[in-house]
Formats: C-alpha cells, structure tokens, sequence
C-alpha cells in the first residue's frame, strides 16, 4: 500500500499575550496564587496553573499579578492626568462625584483620546447652575418648580447612560432637604448610585458629620437609590471613627451604601468655594499656617489667605486630616480607595499621583494595616461593584477571571509605593512594571507608551 506524503500542522501561539508565573490575586474568587494568564482579544481566557504559550510573553516571577485600579473619584479625566495615574496601577477612572454636562458630547470628545477607560455621572450641582444661573448657584433656595426643573434635567442626563448622581452639597449651601430628595427620587427610578460630598464635615455639633451622613443615608433608604459617600476623612476629621462606626452599622441593617476615602492627612479644594467662608477656623479646628497654597506651597497668612480668596481661584490645601483618621479608613469593613484627585499643569494635591499605591505599599505592606488582597480589593473590586448593576461593563472589572477584560497591573509589591509629596505632587508612583488596558499595555517594563486604548463605559441608554 502506498502513503502519500507526510504533512505536520503546526500550531501557533494560543494567546496574543501571557503573563507567566506572577502572584495573582483576585479577591472576587479569593485566588492567591502563582499563575499563568492568557489574554486574547482583550479579555482574559485562561487563568491556570499549566503552562501556556502567547505571541508575546511576560515573565511575572517575584510580581504580583492583578486587576488594574479603579479609580470612583476622579477630577482629573485628561491624557495629562491618565499618565501619572496608570503608573498608581490606575486603568479606570470615574468622575462621580461632579458628573459632566452631557453624556453625549462628553464621551464624543474622550473617544480615541484616553489611556485609561473612563465614565462619569451627571452633576446636581451643574443642574443647579442651569436652573438658577451661575452667579446664584451656591447660596439661592431654589423654587419647588425650579427642584422639579433639575430633577428634568438629571432625568434626562440618566437616560443618555449617566453612571450615577454627583453632589457638592458643602458648596452649594443653598440647597435645601427637598432639593436633595427630589434628585435621589429621581436615581431611584434607574436605581443609579448617588455620590454626595455630604452637607457638613466640621467639628461643630450643629453642622457634625453625622446630621450630614443621616441626611442622605434617609434620602437613600427612602427612594432606592444606591448610596456612596465620598472622601470620608476629609469630611469627617477628627471624628472620622464615629463617621464609619455609622456606616458600617448601616450596612449591617442593609443598607445600600459605600464609601471611599484618600490615605493623606490634607484635603484640597478652591480657596473662592463657600468651604472657606468666614468661620472657617472653627469648622475645621484648623488656622491661617495650616493651609498650603498648591502653586507655590507657601503656607498661609491673613493677608495672603485675604488676598487669594479675593482673586477667587486657586486650590488651597487645608492640613487637618488626623494619620489617626487615616489608619481608621484604610482598616474600616466599609471603604474603597478613591483620589478625589486631579492636576492640572502640575499643581495640585499628590492624591493625583500616588493613592493607590500609597496603600499598597505604605498602608498595606509597610504599616501592615491591611493584607495585601484587602488592599487590591478597595483599590478594584469595590468601585467596580458599587457600579456594576447600573452599567453591566463593570462586572468584567476589577477580577482576573476567565472573560474579564484584560486591565491588569504587575507590579512588584517589594517596591510599589507612592513618591508625590504635598511640594511635588506630579511625581509618579513607582514598582508597577506593566500595565494593561483591554490586553494593551501602556506601561511596559515601567515605561509609558503612547497608545489610547481607554474606552468609555456608560449605562444602557433609556
């Protein structure tokens, strides 16, 4: 019998990248282990201990392997920002707190132009201003007609894919109880998240942080809506402990509530906001030297806080956040890691900068106040699931799991920790060796690439 020539296949590589051998941990399927992880297309498509083989191949041996960071508090959604923040381990970022004008032609000008993915709410505040005006945006009581007209255009915003509902109810003292429950009604209705920098956070006890977190722990509980209380130290100081002791009990009775907080001892925010309105001193425990102009980093005085506040911009770093609070936010059952961050030219607060991987490596492995997966955890898999039932594109973040997007961070966790000070604030985070976006990686070997693979996230528009 005669054989016709002998042919062989020969296959090629499975995947279009694997990262062999690092230390994965995933928190949502509590996996710490050593692995190998197969990316294609994007996503990840093998999460195992056998051997694999991909076009390109990183060697992770000695790093640790996880979900890139997400980052609910976001300000600063530019290319500038997205630069230092991917080497804070950070591949998305939420602007939640403030919200955009418009969903639409927000996401029409990021498209193509982000290294990180991006997504943001739709702002009280911004209704606010569009009802009212500008010039009577902070302190005018607003008609029950003028709330029924804010509540339209939060509505409206909802239903071009809005994430969620932002407050600045410290800033816009004009507010009134109706206002703030009409527009929780209003989320309620699409069970989107609402995001309060809450009403008060002094040290005086008819403006104490907990009337503030009753406020809209009630509003919450009374329409639906989905509860994240933002920065939480930096409203709460010195009573930062109560604050959370509060919440946690919340959540224990059921409550549907988050929060996040940033591991600094110094909030900052525009010297012209009604934050520093007359009896500041008092509210904050705090004086003149203990604020920090973020341009020059001087320290303050009466005549250079009367001068600056006069010209009206500028952002004002107030030192007042005890390291006791801190410490007290990073071990709390009930946090998530947020910036609240945002450079603009350089000049700002080193939360812009170093966050993330301040916890990683100051919190969590230096101080030892967390293990490591709790830390990737607050740093991920919370932000991604206070979102997730609005917008379903958050259930392939924050894991390293099998159809999960491919955002994904190695980083040596020997060395990883934060390098921005209050005087340098654009210093970027170190120890992270690779970062990847949708399987891209706009970090490789520690430096930055110039790719745009971000990609907007928003809700199923109504």
């Amino acid at each position: 019998m005669a054989f016709g020539p002998i042919s062989f296949i020969t296959r090629g590589p499975e995947f279009d990248l694997v990262i062999h051998s690092g230390r994965v941990i995933d928190p949502d399927s509590s996996l710490d282990g050593i692995r190998n992880v197969g990316i294609r297309g994007g996503r990840i498509v093998a999460v195992t201990a056998k051997q694999i083989r991909g076009t390109r191949e990183i060697d992770a041996k000695g790093l640790t392997v996880a979900a890139g960071f997400i980052d609910p508090i976001s300000h600063g959604q530019n290319v500038e920002n997205d630069a230092i923040q991917v080497f804070d381990g950070v591949t998305t970022k939420l602007q939640m707190e403030s919200g955009v004008e418009d969903q639409d032609a927000w996401h029409k000008l990021q498209a193509g132009n982000r290294i990180c993915n991006y997504g943001a709410g739709c702002g009280h505040g911004t209704a606010r201003g569009q009802v009212l005006g500008k010039d009577h945006i902070e302190t005018q009581v607003a008609t029950h007609d003028e709330i029924a007209r804010m509540a339209q255009i939060i509505d409206g915003q909802l239903k071009k894919g809005a994430l969620g509902v932002g407050f600045g109810l410290e800033y816009l003292p004009g507010t009134t109880r109706e206002e703030v429950f009409a527009m929780f009604r209003v989320a309620g209705k699409y069970t989107a998240s609402c995001h309060p920098h809450i009403r008060y956070g002094t040290l005086l006890e008819e403006q104490h942080v907990l009337t503030a977190i009753e406020e809209v722990v009630a509003c919450s509980v009374a329409t639906g809506a989905p509860l994240h209380i933002v920065h939480v130290p930096s409203m709460a100081l010195g009573n930062t402990a109560l604050a959370l002791e509060f919440i946690e009990a919340a959540q224990r009775r059921g409550a549907d509530l988050t929060c996040d907080f940033y591991p600094y001892t110094a909030f900052g925010t525009g010297i012209g906001s009604e934050v520093f309105a007359d009896g500041w001193q008092q509210r904050f425990g705090i004086t003149y030297s203990d604020l920090e102009w973020a341009a020059s980093h001087e320290r303050l005085t009466a005549e250079t806080f009367a001068k600056y506040r006069a010209e009206g911009k500028g952002m004002c770093i107030a030192h007042a956040i005890p390291e006791k609070s801190v410490q007290t936010a990073v071990k709390s059952t009930a946090t998530m890691v947020g910036s609240d961050g945002g450079l603009d030219h350089g000049v700002g607060h080193p939360r812009s900068s170093g966050t993330f991987c301040r916890v990683i490596g100051h919190y969590s492995r230096d101080l030892n106040l967390i293990p490591l997966p709790l830390a990737i955890e607050k740093c991920g898999l919370r932000a991604a699931k206070r979102i997730e039932k609005r917008c379903a594109d958050f259930r392939r973040k924050g894991r390293v799991q099998v159809g999960a997007d491919a955002d994904l961070i190695v980083f040596d966790a020997k060395t990883v920790g934060d390098q921005a000070t209050f005087d340098k604030p654009a210093v970027k985070s170190v120890g992270m060796r690779y970062v990847l976006i949708h399987g891209q990686a706009v970090v490789d070997q520690g430096q930055l690439r110039d790719i745009r693979p971000g990609r907007g996230l928003r809700a199923p528009l109504a």
